[in-house]
């Protein structure tokens, strides 16, 4: 499979793009970029939906928002739909900068900007109430088309029953906050090796703290067991490897720390609800764009 990158048509002088487009299939390749991505799409159901490590069928509307360098895209599949509405509003990095964020007024959009990491779908609810907003988003202009841009993302960023697509370890990119230098630290530790033996005893050696203290505080702190969190990370890097590589599945199995095929099999069926040979087959022929 061949790996790209896509270059946008976003200039430093915009806030924003939107483009708006009617057709009757999907043809654009698996892709990603620096700028994030809010899409708009009506009349799609059955398309496949392509986000990081997830894959699913999409409903009839559907409203994603994917941060910057996450592949994606969406694939006809069983869409038989002969009128899509699809709406694709990228906007850069800095629009919004980080320093900015910081202020007490803006921590939803703060949160729902440091998943979109790992891509985010709206309910539907929540798409029906938006769409008629960004699709007449369109017909504004200058100040007035910006301020609406971020009205629509506070609100998207209040809306209630937000899914997260791709497994958190998958964007080397994300930005999650644990509000801990300690965990930070581990973390930093768990994302260098990986691939080799990694101990409870080391990670609260790295913490400065006991083991059976650790472990609780980071479970507290991370939401998951110290395991748990160290498998995420290893499949993370397995499933880039699945679409990005033709390595064999033992081999990347043990590339990323895995020491018994069978357990890998396991725990990555368990957490993605297909082994890798058919997460693999999912992406075959696919052109990935990163």
């Amino acid at each position: 499979m061949e790996i790209f990158r896509e270059i946008t048509t976003l200039t430093p002088n915009d806030c924003f793009t939107l483009a708006t487009r009617h057709k009757t299939k999907f043809d654009f390749p698996l892709h990603s970029h620096e700028e994030f991505e809010l899409n708009l799409i009506l009349n799609g159901k059955n398309a496949k939906r392509v986000v990081g490590d997830h894959i699913d069928l999409i409903d009839d509307v559907e409203l994603v928002f994917v941060g910057p360098n996450l592949p994606h895209a969406w694939f006809t599949e069983k869409c038989t739909s002969k009128d899509i509405h699809e709406v694709t509003i990228q906007f850069h990095r800095d629009l919004l900068d980080d320093k900015f964020l910081q202020k007490k007024q803006l921590s939803y959009l703060r949160t729902m900007f440091e998943k979109s990491f790992n891509g985010i779908l709206f309910s539907k609810e929540t798409v029906e109430r938006i769409a008629p907003r960004i699709i007449a988003l369109a017909k504004k202009t200058g100040f007035d088309s910006v301020l609406e841009l971020l009205s629509i993302l506070h609100d998207l960023s209040t809306s209630r029953n937000l899914t997260t697509l791709s497994g958190s370890s998958f964007n080397m990119n994300s930005q999650i906050s644990y509000n801990s230098r300690r965990v930070e630290k581990v973390m930093e530790y768990l994302h260098g090796n990986f691939n080799k033996e990694v101990s409870l005893a080391e990670a609260a050696k790295i913490a400065n703290m006991t083991e059976v203290s650790f472990s609780r505080f980071f479970k507290i702190r991370t939401g998951q067991t110290f395991i748990d969190t160290l498998n995420e990370i290893r499949i993370g890097n397995a499933t880039r490897m699945l679409m990005a590589t033709t390595h064999g599945i033992a081999e990347i199995a043990y590339s990323c720390g895995f020491n018994n095929i069978s357990n890998f099999n396991r725990i990555f069926k368990k957490r993605k609800g297909r082994t890798p040979k058919e997460f693999r087959e999912s992406f075959s022929g696919t052109r990935i764009f990163i």
